[in-house]
Formats: structure tokens, C-alpha cells, sequence
């Protein structure tokens, strides 16, 4: 049996995503959504003859044999690694839906980065086209035709989006056209311009997914459905006369009533049963007593209070322990890599882990520890024992924080690049913070020549006159000729006043403790402060605070330093 491909939107923020799928199923679903951003997993069904009649003549070419779609809309391309399965992802196909008068953003980017992770087919909806200047609508024509009856300035500038998205695309490895144009969709990604507000598009849009469904999956379609099934959780939910439930996508085999389930968890897999099975119809629950894949469902019955979004579910009439050996090394799969050392990471469920900790590694953010759950006690009391202070943070996806730590620094959101822009911005901000305390405690690089005709006192203390030569001069700070220590630089003076510090290229009096002009020190001489071998390993980590002088200086230093002992301060 052919089962329906499994379609996934996926998008940049306020693209259009869930407006397209509203399109073809014919519901406002969008308007409904809390600033716009989808805020659940959602799929649907598009039935096979609801696409022939959106599409028309356009199918009189291709024989379908698919008995539809399921189209999946998620909060975010973080939820399509939460519709995993052992040794891939559950989507077929996918749609990539870009603005077209904006192009790639940074979500579509990494939209695209984990489509080519999990090698999905796609196409690109190039969507908003009624927004490019000009455009005159006409919904009941077809795409290509309604580009070819707008101005030839109009004409010209779709070319150059829809080019400016081909070279976009082509930078991360895809080529790509636009879909009447392509000569292979085995080689080429097909983009498809369209409308979500006025319509346009769609028939083709529909028309490209179905064909390479039909064309290039129906092997993979092909599924035995008396196989007991296999599915995946996608969302936990207490339902008012149903209690606790499984929001669940069965992409292969059989589910009955009242069969035995096993699901996928940190651990031992939880055993369930079948209780009662619903199918999502019309926005209603209707009672089934049997489904088959592909399809997504609500099932509930006993022990469902632990289930973790995210986690594969299996039926286990029988074969029990093989299936349960099977779902422990599928999660173990998953498991998170971990630093000795780094920050807290919390998420709602472990596909959206999985993909919070790629793209903080990607990052180079270190990561301690990896959990899914609210933060609690526990995540506050590993975060505060990091020694590290920039460490010392928790991130969070789609979680909430039960408890709080005046040492511990939280962030959460439901968008996930806002948690890793927060993150960076907060790990960047602190980074400074503490480079800037750490510099203020360490002996930073100066040098100063002594003037000649500028010997105001010869000892107790030498007072002489100075030019700065790069750096900062500060008082009571030690100084060193050639390498070798000599008192301590003990004020500063110029006229009437007393200094602190003495910037490039000034001239003042200096008084220096344990020196003698003529014997230790002359004038002309060059003089430098004196840095432990201890400071000048931490200036060289904090060299970007460093001027160029100041750089010069400490090369300079070490120079002098090493004539004596080769290896100082390596």
C-alpha cells in the first residue's frame, strides 16, 4: 500500500509559513495564533481529490497514486528534528517557504542546514510575490502567466529576487530554478512563486509536491500495514474528558485499539495501552478504532504523565523485549554529547535539545549538561557550581524556570535563535566585563625614553624628565632596562600637579625608588614596565584590548626577557 507523503513547512519568522497551509486547507488558522507565531505542532491531511481539484489541468500529465498529503506546520524549524526516527527524520518532503522581497533569513539558513543534515527533498515557496512593486493580481491565472502579463520592469525585478535566491541557495550547495525551468528535480530545487494572501501559486506549488512524491518516493511510500506501527510523539497534551494524551504521527504500519504500546524514554521505555485512538478532523476529535499510516492522531490511556515529546512509540503486542531493546538504543542515539565543563541547557522536548545543543556547539558554546523539563533546583545548583563565572548560565527552550539564583543568569524563549542570540550577546557582553576586571589587576605594557638635560634629582628617589613612547605610564608601577628590574616608578608630575598616568607621546617629571642617574639608568635610556611572566601569559590572551603600541611593546618585552632564559613566557 501507498501511504501519504509526509510534507513539513518550514520557514524564517513571519514568512508566511502557516498562511500557506491555511491556503490549501481553507481555514484561518493563522489569525488564531498568538502574535502570529505558530505556537503547537499542527498537520493536516490533504486529501488526493482536494489537490486535484486545486490543481486542475495541471495533473492531466501525472498519474498519482498517493492517497494524499499530510503536511505538518511547526512552531519553528527547531520542531523538525523533533519528528525524528531511528537513523533519520519522519519527512518526506519539505516546503521551504521564503519572502520573497526579503530572501534568506537567519532562520532559513539553518532551515536549509538541517534539511541537507537529514538529506530531505524540497522546494521553495517563494512566497509574498503580491507584495513585489507592481505586481497587478490575478488569481484566477495561472503563476507563470500572471509574471508574464506584468510591466517589464515588474518582469525584471521578480528575476532578480528569485536570482538572488538561486545564488543564496547555491552558496550552501543546492541548485536550484525556477520550477518551470527545471531540467531535473533530481539535481535541482525547484522554486515556486506564490501568493498565500491572494492564491496565486498554489495550484503549482501543490502540482511540484505531488509529482515528486509520486516521481522519486513512492518506494519509500510503499509500507506493509498489517506491521504493527511506528510512530513519534509530538505533543503531550491534558485534554478536558480525556485527561492526559498523545498528540502522535504513525509513518508506518497498523495502531488499534486497545494495542500495547511501548515509548522511548531517558531510561526504561514506558509502557501504555491504546486506550481510545482519535483522529483530527474538521478541527474535531472523532473516535477511531483503527488507523494506518501515515497519519497523525490522539491516543489516550494509562502512563502518560512522563512521556517526553519528541520520543518514538511503538506497538508491542508482541516481540515485547526485542521492541524495547530497540526504542533504548534508538534513544540512547540521541544522547548529548556533554563538556567537563560549559553551561545548562534545557528544552521541552528531545528533538528540540538535540537541535539547541547543534547549534550552540556550532557556536563553540560549551555545554556542561543537557535536560529536558523546566529549570529547577537542581539545574541552578550545577550552574552555580561552575568555578568559571561565564559558565554559569542556563539556556532555555520553550521551558519555564521554577526556581531562581541571583548567581545563575537564565534565559528562555520559544523561538530558539533568540535563545542563541541572547546567549552570544550575554556571553559577550560578560566576556568584556571580565577581560576589563582581569586587565585593571595586571601590569599592562608602557615605555618611556629619558630626556636628555632632564636630571632633576640623581637617587633617593632619581627624578627625571620622560617622554611616553607607547603605552600608558602609571605611577607605583615597577620598571625594568634591558630585562633586568629596577625600582619602582613611584609618581608622576607635571608642573604643579600630580598625575595617576602619563598617555603617549606626554612628557612630565617621574621620580624612580632604588636608581642612581649615571649608574642604573642614564638619560636617553628606555625604560619599560617591569610584567611577570604570569601577566604577560594573560596579556597575550587579552591582547585584543591591546593597541598596536602597546602589542609592539610586549613583543618587544618578551624579546629582552628571553635573551637569558629562551622559553620566558611560552
Amino acid at each position: 500500500m501507498i501511504r501519504q507523503p509526509i510534507c513539513v513547512l518550514l520557514a524564517h519568522v513571519d514568512h508566511g509559513k502557516t498562511s500557506i497551509l491555511d491556503r490549501i486547507r481553507g481555514s484561518s488558522v493563522a489569525a488564531k495564533e498568538a502574535g502570529g507565531i505558530t505556537q503547537a505542532i499542527s498537520a493536516y491531511t490533504i486529501p488526493l481529490k482536494n489537490i486535484k481539484n486545486i490543481c486542475g489541468n495541471l495533473l492531466d500529465n501525472i498519474h498519482l497514486t498517493i492517497p494524499g498529503i499530510l503536511f505538518i506546520d511547526s512552531p519553528g524549524h527547531e520542531a523538525f528534528t523533533t519528528l525524528r526516527k531511528r537513523g533519520g527524520n519522519i519527512s518526506d518532503i519539505a516546503i521551504l517557504v521564503v519572502d520573497i522581497n526579503e530572501g534568506l533569513k537567519p532562520q532559513t539558513i539553518e532551515a536549509i542546514e538541517i534539511l541537507k543534515n537529514y538529506k530531505t527533498p524540497f522546494v521553495v515557496a517563494a512566497n509574498k510575490i503580491d507584495a513585489v512593486s507592481g505586481w497587478r493580481s490575478d488569481p484566477e491565472n495561472r503563476i507563470i502567466q500572471n509574471i508574464n502579463d506584468q510591466g517589464s520592469n515588474v518582469i525584471t525585478n521578480i528575476e532578480n529576487k528569485l536570482y538572488t535566491i538561486v545564488g543564496k541557495l547555491s552558496e550552501y550547495g543546492f541548485n536550484s530554478e525556477r520550477f518551470d525551468r527545471v531540467d531535473d528535480y533530481t539535481k535541482q530545487i525547484a522554486i515556486i512563486p506564490i501568493s498565500a494572501k491572494t492564491g496565486e501559486g498554489f495550484a503549482e506549488l501543490l502540482m511540484v509536491i505531488s509529482g515528486l512524491a509520486q516521481k522519486f518516493l513512492e518506494k519509500k511510500l510503499d509500507i506493509d500495514v498489517c506491521e504493527p506501527a511506528k510512530g513519534t510523539i509530538l505533543e503531550v497534551t491534558e485534554e478536558k474528558g480525556i485527561g492526559k494524551s498523545l498528540d502522535v504521527i504513525i509513518y508506518d504500519g497498523c495502531l488499534k485499539q486497545n494495542d500495547v504500546l511501548l515509548i522511548g524514554n531517558i531510561g526504561d521505555p514506558i509502557e501504555s495501552k491504546a486506550k481510545c485512538l482519535f483522529n483530527f478532523g474538521d478541527g474535531k476529535l472523532t473516535p477511531v478504532n483503527e488507523v494506518e499510516a501515515s497519519v497523525v492522531l490522539k491516543i489516550s490511556g494509562p502512563n502518560l504523565e512522563h512521556v517526553i515529546p519528541g520520543m518514538p512509540i511503538r506497538v508491542a503486542n508482541e516481540n515485547y523485549e526485542q521492541i524495547k531493546e530497540e526504542l533504548m538504543e534508538e534513544v540512547e542515539e540521541a544522547v548529548i554529547e556533554i563538556d567537563n565543563e560549559g553551561v545548562v541547557v534545557k528544552a521541552d522536548t528531545l528533538g528540540s535539545l538535540e537541535a539547541l545543543v547543534r547549534l550552540l556547539k556550532e557556536k563553540n558554546i560549551k555545554i556542561k549538561s543537557a535536560g529536558i523539563g523546566d529549570i529547577n533546583k537542581k539545574d541552578l545548583a550545577e550552574a552555580s557550581a561552575e568555578q568559571e563565572y561565564l559558565n554559569r548560565l542556563i539556556l532555555g527552550f520553550n521551558v519555564k524556570q521554577i526556581e531562581k539564583d541571583d548567581n545563575v543568569k537564565v534565559i528562555t524563549s520559544n523561538i530558539i535563535y533568540r535563545v542563541i542570540e541572547q546567549a552570544e550577546e550575554w556571553l559577550t557582553n560578560e566576556s568584556r566585563n571580565v577581560e576589563a576586571r582581569e586587565l585593571s589587576s595586571i601590569v599592562k605594557p608602557f615605555k618611556f625614553t629619558i630626556l636628555r638635560n632632564h636630571t632633576f634629582r640623581k637617587s633617593s628617589p632619581a627624578i627625571v624628565g620622560v617622554e611616553v613612547l607607547g603605552g600608558t605610564v602609571r605611577a607605583n608601577t615597577p620598571i625594568t632596562k634591558d630585562g633586568k628590574k629596577l625600582g619602582l616608578l613611584k609618581a608622576i608630575q607635571d608642573g604643579d600637579d600630580n598625575l595617576k598616568e602619563l598617555a603617549e607621546g606626554k612628557q612630565a617629571a617621574i621620580s624612580i625608588t632604588n636608581v642612581t642617574v649615571g649608574r642604573q639608568i642614564n638619560e636617553q635610556d628606555n625604560l619599560y614596565s617591569e610584567i611577570s611572566e604570569a601577566d604577560f601569559r594573560k596579556l597575550k590572551k587579552l591582547k585584543k584590548h591591546l593597541n598596536a603600541k602597546e602589542v609592539e611593546i610586549l613583543k618587544e618585552y618578551a624579546d629582552m626577557k628571553r635573551v637569558e632564559n629562551p622559553t620566558w613566557g611560552i
